[in-house]
């Protein structure tokens, strides 16, 4: 069960749910909208999460990813590597993309369709776009998404204002930019040539860089084009965040980049939240 769990990209997966569920929570959607809106977003990540570790297993274990638990070990003949088979992972994989289905059209018809959208984007990105230019597309469109999820779920349906999906979209591209930069030598050693990795480590840091201060700048300025006091707060928290980060790359980068996204997306979560009504 554990290495089950380590398999579906638990950080990612949880700040992402974290980040529906707080959106949920900051439009009015009620402690039953918020829980059915964060069960909804869980099982996609899941489902998101373990079909990345099943597909890149082989990719995997040709580097020697030991925080794999597919790639782990030298594996055994029946396929299982470091006590996890890969056959595990794709059922959990499909059982938790079997349950996304009504956990999202259980936020309404509208919300669920646009969630199960974003899903297929995460899809997408596993089985065919991760590898190419178009990378960071997925993420735009899935993140940009998840503020229309959460809204459409609301009494009317109304879609979300167009500086809130710009800065999911932004934050995800950002996301995409700092968690493939640990990465970098081994995907081009393996051919796996997406975005950054064709910009290569100093053009992935300062994309990640500008698109998640972008995403902030968004979010602190959108709703009426001028910042208040919290959203001025925010943002000096993430230049801080970004600093921090660029000082601890000395030390572990794969930690650093993703503490950084973390950081800045806890931030970048309490300022849309803040916002409240006005992301309708």
């Amino acid at each position: 069960m554990l290495a089950l769990i380590r398999a579906s990209h638990p950080g990612p997966t949880v700040v992402v749910t974290a980040m529906g569920s707080a959106l949920a929570a900051g439009v009015g959607r009620g402690a039953g909208g918020t829980l059915l809106a964060g069960a909804a977003v869980l099982s996609g990540q899941l489902s998101i999460g373990w079909s990345n570790d099943w597909i890149d297993r082989r990719r995997d274990q040709a580097i020697g990813r030991a925080d794999k638990p597919l790639a782990a070990g030298p594996g055994t003949p029946d396929g299982t590597g470091g006590g996890l088979a890969p056959r595990t992972v794709a059922r959990a994989a499909f059982v938790a993309l079997a349950a996304c289905v009504p956990l999202s059209l259980a936020n309404g018809l509208a919300a669920g369709l646009v969630h199960l959208a974003a899903v297929a984007c995460g899809w997408l990105y596993n089985l065919r776009l991760k590898a190419t230019a178009a990378s960071p597309l997925p993420f735009a469109a899935a993140f940009g998404l998840l503020p229309a999820f959460i809204t459409l779920g609301l009494p009317g349906h109304p879609w979300p204002a167009a500086w809130a999906m710009a800065a999911g979209a932004l934050l995800g591209m950002g996301a995409h930019f700092a968690n493939v930069i640990p990465d970098l030598p081994d995907d081009l050693a393996l051919g796996v040539r997406g975005l950054p990795q064709r910009l290569g480590a100093t053009g992935a840091r300062v994309g990640a860089a500008v698109l998640l201060v972008a995403a902030s700048v968004v979010i602190a300025l959108g709703p009426g084009g001028h910042a208040g006091a919290p959203a001025v707060a925010g943002l000096a928290a993430v230049v801080l965040a970004l600093g921090g980060g660029l000082a601890a790359a000395r030390g572990n980068l794969r930690r650093a980049a993703f503490a950084v996204t973390v950081a800045v997306a806890v931030i970048d979560v309490a300022m849309f939240a803040a916002q409240g009504a006005r992301l309708v």
